[in-house]
């Protein structure tokens, strides 16, 4: 008679279907493709991306199905030449149709008018800020990516090659924060791991080496704990700073969406500043000058390699001209744009790959983040006479937006009440800036309560109204109240003038920086001199005001432009009586750190990290307990099951085909296991199992503790660890 086999014979491996992994990849690439729809503005692009998976996904399962009975290498290959020949036809009905032949074949003038159309679509995204405009371009750019993410994922699973396609539409979902320095949106990162865990479940049902018979629900009962434990705990992770210092690293983008950093609790050190000038300058990051109607955007213009400098000045010889050195440290933020002054004419102490923008003298980059930069730049400023600036007139700017059509009509009749006792361009401008500082009040809450938050032409005719609002709505709202007159003009986002410390670096003084200085403020171009800055944000800054050549004077190194000091061109600030959103952070040293690591987040982190390591070890124990009570109420195969378990937990052979009997015997021999405790139990099992009526059975849990104790003590230490905090047997039946 043969002797049963200790291994049971494998259970057999369902195929997947053709519709299945279609169907999943499909889902899967929608759910990667999510996260972009906070970064380009909803428009065609949209429509293309989801008719590209949904073809994608078609005409896989059509392939796999047509050519099922071909070997496998073959069949797929045939299905993505077939995938391939549908998508040339969509993409080209989608995003070429003009000219291809019937709207639908690709010709070569559709294939070079689309790859001028990503061409544009890559200076777009150099260029732009989220949300970036839904183009022609930018949905020829972004139907062609997920064309190929659609093809690539559905040819992983349809291998199942779930981890891969785990990984890779992970990797292509964050890639929008990872390019706009931006968070993760919660919801996405929860549906994105839900997703994972159905991808990975798919890839357990057919993959005859993955575990057989794990309970689907505990399996989902921890990844749903993780997901939870890491939504809890992320908030609280302290980012690394690139060079000195512990503390948060903040990132800052061009988009003029400044509230929810200053509505922030927490204020960090963000730079470090120290000038040769009497007070430290107004750093920019980045000038917008293209208006919508709903959002100002970055300009676009050439870029050079920075150390090739920004080119000539851009006002004439008669223009006095005050010169400064400003050395700058980031500390604190992260950002593809550097914090400069105006005007910057070299900068230096910068790694390649940092470019300069001659139009707007500001900094940036598609490769390196500005976090812990430390560089030095050369700045010149114009330093106008009152005379001059009334001669000249608003104007002569290069790549302005014209006023936007549907501008409300009382912003324009505002402008032109507030400023019509002014004669000259300049007075009007100083008319505005009196208006906004003496009429509004400053208030980070109440664009919020009454629904304005933003910059465009509603929110500005609603800040109007109600007359409070902070910087973006002061700048805002001067900005289209200018271009009402006729006059060239843009917002610049950036940072306020620093602090002074008690730090010195060799004999200048350090100016502190905080996250909260954030700050934006309008500027005008005159001929003849350029850009020219006006305060008009309530109780902040000093508004600008040029005096009289005989009274400028002076030996250049006044502060900006006061009734009383040669004025350059950039605001500055002096004490006022407005808030003060910036605190000396007594944490800070002498080297630029940031203010000492607040334990807090540490303390959530470690539990947050305990708490994933012990919950499989709590689900077991609890497991034990009540399997520990039903022992002691006679179950005898409850205590049967937690002896399995037990040697499932500390990694000791477990047979499927095992009696109760063969199976003490062996534990006896091998684990010196008390035998009368196991006799106890292997009876209880038998009667239990084949006595037509089973008698009750007696206490059980003494017995079971007694073997479960010396299962234990066979081990070394380093299983039995392992068996608390990972315990395999929650991973079978």
């Amino acid at each position: 008679m043969a002797e049963p086999t200790d291994t049971p014979p494998a259970p057999a491996i369902a195929r997947p279907g053709i519709a299945g992994p279609g169907v999943l990849a499909a889902v899967s690439t929608l759910v990667a493709m999510w996260p972009y729809t906070g970064v380009i503005a909803p428009g065609a692009w949209t429509f293309a991306v989801v008719m590209t998976i949904a073809a994608t996904a078609a005409s896989g399962m059509a392939g796999r199905l047509l050519f099922r009975r071909l070997r496998e290498g073959i069949r797929s290959l045939a299905a993505l030449l077939l995938q391939l020949i549908a998508l040339a036809l969509v993409l080209t009905s989608l995003l070429a149709s003009e000219a291809a032949e019937f709207g639908i074949v690709p010709t070569a003038a559709s294939v070079e008018l689309t790859g001028l159309r990503l061409q544009r679509a890559v200076d777009e995204i150099a260029n732009g800020v989220a949300p970036i405009d839904s183009t022609v371009s930018m949905t020829t750019a972004m139907g062609l990516a997920f064309a190929l993410v659609a093809l690539f994922v559905d040819h992983l699973l349809a291998h199942r090659l779930v981890v891969l396609t785990a990984l890779f539409t992970s990797i292509v979902g964050t890639v929008p924060s990872l390019v706009t320095f931006g968070s993760v949106d919660p919801v996405w990162f929860v549906v994105q791991a839900v997703m994972i865990l159905v991808v990975l479940r798919f890839g357990a049902r057919h993959d005859r080496g993955a575990t057989r018979h794990s309970p689907f629900v505990a399996a989902g009962l921890i990844g749903a704990a993780a997901i939870a434990a890491t939504l809890l705990v992320s908030p609280a992770l302290p980012l690394s700073v690139a060079a000195g210092g512990n503390g948060q690293v903040s990132t800052v983008n061009a988009d003029l969406r400044l509230g929810d950093d200053l509505r922030r609790p927490n204020e960090t050190r963000a730079l470090t500043v120290v000038t040769s000038a009497a007070a430290p300058p107004y750093l920019r990051l980045a000038t917008l000058s293209r208006f919508d109607g709903e959002v100002w955007r970055p300009d676009r213009s050439d870029r050079n390699p920075v150390e090739d400098g920004f080119g000539a000045r851009p006002w004439t010889d008669d223009i006095e001209t005050v010169e400064h050195e400003v050395s700058i440290r980031v500390v604190g933020i992260s950002s593809s744009r550097l914090p400069v002054p105006y005007a910057a004419e070299e900068v230096s102490g910068l790694p390649r790959g940092w470019q300069a923008m001659p139009l707007n003298r500001t900094v940036i980059s598609a490769t390196q983040d500005a976090a812990g930069a430390d560089y030095t730049v050369q700045m010149a400023t114009p330093a106008p006479s009152l005379e001059q600036i009334r001669a000249s007139s608003a104007g002569g700017a290069e790549l302005v937006s014209m006023p936007a059509d549907d501008l409300p009509e009382s912003i324009g009749e505002l402008a032109r009440e507030v400023t019509s006792g002014a004669d000259t361009d300049y007075d009007r401008l100083l008319a505005l800036q009196s208006w906004f500082r003496s009429e509004f009040e400053y208030s980070l809450d109440a664009p919020v309560e009454d629904g304005f938050d933003g910059t465009g032409a509603d929110a500005v005719a609603t800040f109007l109204d109600v007359r409070s609002g902070y910087c973006i709505h002061f700048a805002g709202a001067f900005a289209l109240m200018a271009q009402t007159l006729d006059m060239p003009v843009r917002i610049v986002v950036g940072y306020l003038p620093g602090t002074a410390t008690d730090e010195k670096r060799g004999e200048q003084r350090v100016y502190s920086v905080t996250s909260d200085k954030l700050h934006s403020w309008p500027e005008v171009h005159f001929r003849g001199i350029g850009w020219v800055p006006f305060e008009p944000t309530a109780t902040l800054g000093t508004p600008t005001d040029f005096v009289p050549g005989a009274a400028a004077g002076g030996d250049g190194d006044a502060e900006v432009p006061t009734a009383s000091a040669a004025p350059t061109a950039a605001p500055s600030v002096a004490p006022t009586g407005g808030p003060d959103r910036s605190d000396e952070d007594p944490g800070s040293g002498a080297d630029g750190a940031l203010r000492q690591l607040d334990p807090t987040p540490v303390l959530l982190i470690v539990a947050g990290i305990l708490m994933v390591l012990l919950l499989p070890g709590i689900a077991r124990a609890l497991r034990r307990m009540r399997r520990m009570r039903a022992a002691a109420a006679g179950d005898a195969i409850a205590a049967w099951r937690e002896v399995a378990d037990t040697m499932a937990d500390l990694r000791l052979p477990l047979h499927a085909a095992e009696t109760a009997r063969v199976r003490a015997q062996s534990l006896v021999a091998s684990r010196s296991v008390d035998a009368a405790a196991l006799s106890d139990l292997v009876a209880a099992v038998e009667r239990r199992s084949y006595a037509e009526r089973a008698p009750a059975g007696g206490e059980l849990d003494a017995s079971l503790r007694r073997v479960i104790g010396d299962l234990e003590v066979s081990v070394g230490g380093r299983r039995r660890l392992l068996a608390r905090l990972l315990p395999a047997s929650l991973l079978r039946r």
